[in-house]
């Protein structure tokens, strides 16, 4: 059966249904039923002459993709039942910028950047905006009080119309929106260590987020197998622990990733994984790294309190730092006071997962240090997080770890650190008992490399360990705030979908990325609860609008079936 969507014009408006491709969903949203053409010269003006510069570049950017998206409607005949409503309709010319009324003249004047905006302490940051477009054509208007607001308000815009036949439209004017984040984390996570991404695909992968109103790239930029970041004073690391001279990151390279995440409204949350997770430093220091790349490199960890499950060494190669040793813990405590200083987020991760007991336990000089000084691994465990975290709490940085450290560690965390919810989504609730912000990145709804089969080379299982494949189904009926009681659910500050990449690199980012992704940006920017079947059409919209811009976005379903809202439901 078809959908009345795809009957003819005035049918589609009446509907009470959200603007076909705003993705996230607005808080409210109301449309009426008017085609509105935009003029050939349509320009959109900035809130003061002096605005900051990458708002202007912002506003430069939503001009280009109104002239260059070209995106049909995803519907019978892509729009051509639209002509003759078009045809007679009013032009709209301009798009206007203000600030909201609570904005004193001073303040205006010294109106942040969307950058500054995006880097300020998660909870303080200010992203709702209003949109008003009349059906007369007389101007638009796009108000926030911020300049992050007003570039997500921009983003909205750049959704809202369609082509056909050289005319950029809508049918669904008037359009008034009041929007605003329901959380204030809505990220992704990238690991560059299994596999190296050059700055490019960072920067598209940046652009993508950005169109979904995501305001977190969570850079998982080193693990056992790679060390791909230049940190000045410590360049022998990636030296000797880098794939090629190559594939590395500079700290030029990295200026441009943070500036260009900056002016699409993107923190970047870099993570250094320790005490585990850490093999390659033995390339450069031998001396700081147990059980370096041992073999069998699969040591029964089985019954090891330091572990959240009983399992194998996490991957190949083995190895994690001697915590126990004083000059490891002082190495290591300047290496992450140096990677701070060549990240501005207000965030930085000193990672946690996996550490591994039975390594520490079959390591002499490990067993040594631990005897000189009466310590238990817990003990010294606790020593080496609160003295990385000290390090970055004077440099101005939140601590956030994953959830291990919490629940299964026995460390002693500050209560400020941030704590990141992977294993499972039931952990949530055991992180808010006891009081700590934290961010869902669950493997159950948000890994998005689950589902491949198994990377091992020699394994028949036919599956990864987290399988089945997430899809974004399942992933968009994640509710943030399950099993929490009213007080606990004010610690969720967002999630985030993973792509862990032991099976992607730049040829397969984008598919394996978007659109699934987009359904988490959702979820914490609109909130929990939407519905599926209202949700895919849009999904739809986003995907073939990503492709329009230069990401290589997966498709959901035939294109019979995008074309055709809800005749492909079971």
């Amino acid at each position: 059966m078809y959908s009345p969507r795809s009957i003819g014009v005035l049918l589609i408006a009446a509907l009470p249904r959200p603007v076909m491709c705003l993705w996230p969903q607005p808080q409210t949203i109301s449309t009426g039923s008017v085609a509105l053409r935009l003029s050939t010269n349509f320009a959109i003006q900035p809130p003061m002459a002096s605005s900051p510069v990458d708002l202007m570049d912002a506003i430069s950017r939503t001009e280009s993709f109104l002239k260059n998206d070209k995106l049909e409607r995803l519907v019978v005949g892509r729009g051509a039942a639209d002509a003759d409503a078009v045809a007679g309709a009013r032009v709209l010319s301009s798009l206007r910028l203000e600030l909201g009324g609570d904005i004193s003249p001073t303040a205006a004047l010294s109106l942040k950047s969307i950058t500054d905006d995006a880097r300020a302490l998660l909870e303080s940051r200010n992203e709702a905006y209003s949109l008003q477009i009349p059906a007369d054509g007389s101007a638009a208007v796009l108000r926030a009080n911020s300049s992050l607001g007003l570039f997500r308000g921009l983003t909205t815009f750049s959704q809202l119309w369609y082509w056909a036949g050289g005319v950029v439209y809508t049918i669904e004017a008037p359009i008034s929106i009041n929007d605003s984040p329901a959380y204030p984390y809505r990220g992704f996570m990238l690991d560059t260590a299994r596999n190296f991404f050059p700055v490019p695909d960072i920067l598209r992968t940046l652009d993508a987020m950005s169109w979904v109103k995501m305001s977190t790239l969570h850079w998982h930029i080193s693990d056992s197998q790679s060390f791909p970041l230049e940190v000045p004073g410590f360049m022998e690391i990636s030296e000797k622990g880098a794939y090629s001279k190559s594939s590395v990151y500079t700290p030029i390279d990295v200026q441009n990733v943070v500036d260009y995440a900056g002016s699409r409204g993107i923190d970047i949350l870099v993570e250094i994984d320790t005490p585990g997770h850490s093999s390659i430093i033995s390339a450069s220091h031998p001396e700081f790294v147990a059980c370096a790349v041992a073999s069998p490199w699969a040591v029964n960890a089985a019954g090891n309190p330091l572990q959240p499950r009983p399992t194998l060494l996490s991957e190949p190669p083995s190895g994690q730092l001697r915590l126990a040793t004083p000059a490891v813990v002082n190495f290591t405590a300047e290496l992450f006071s140096a990677v701070a200083g060549l990240f501005p987020s207000t965030m930085l991760s000193t990672g946690g997962d996996e550490v591994n007991n039975a390594c520490y336990a079959n390591d002499p000089e490990t067993q040594a240090a631990l005897n000189a000084t009466g310590q238990t691994v817990t003990q010294a465990l606790n020593t080496f997080v609160n003295t990385m975290h000290d390090a970055l709490r004077s440099r101005n940085k939140t601590p956030v770890v994953w959830e291990e450290m919490l629940l299964d560690y026995g460390v002693t965390l500050n209560n400020d650190t941030i704590i990141m919810v992977w294993i499972s989504s039931q952990n949530a609730a055991s992180v808010a008992q006891k009081g700590f912000r934290f961010i869902h990145a669950a493997s159950d709804y948000f890994y998005l490399d689950c589902g491949a089969g198994e990377w091992l080379g020699n394994d028949v299982s036919g599956n990864s360990w987290c399988a089945p494949f997430k899809t974004w189904q399942h992933s968009y009926t994640f509710n943030p705030t399950e099993n929490l009681a009213e007080d606990e659910a004010k610690l969720v500050l967002g999630g985030q979908h993973l792509l862990w990449t032991e099976q992607s690199s730049p040829a397969n980012l984008d598919s394996i990325t978007w659109p699934r992704a987009a359904a988490s940006a959702e979820v914490f920017w609109s909130g929990a609860g939407r519905d599926l079947d209202s949700a895919l059409p849009r999904l739809h919209d986003l995907g073939y609008r990503m492709v329009q811009r230069g990401v290589q976005a997966i498709k959901l379903q035939p294109e019979w079936c995008a074309l055709r809202p809800g005749a492909c439901d079971d």
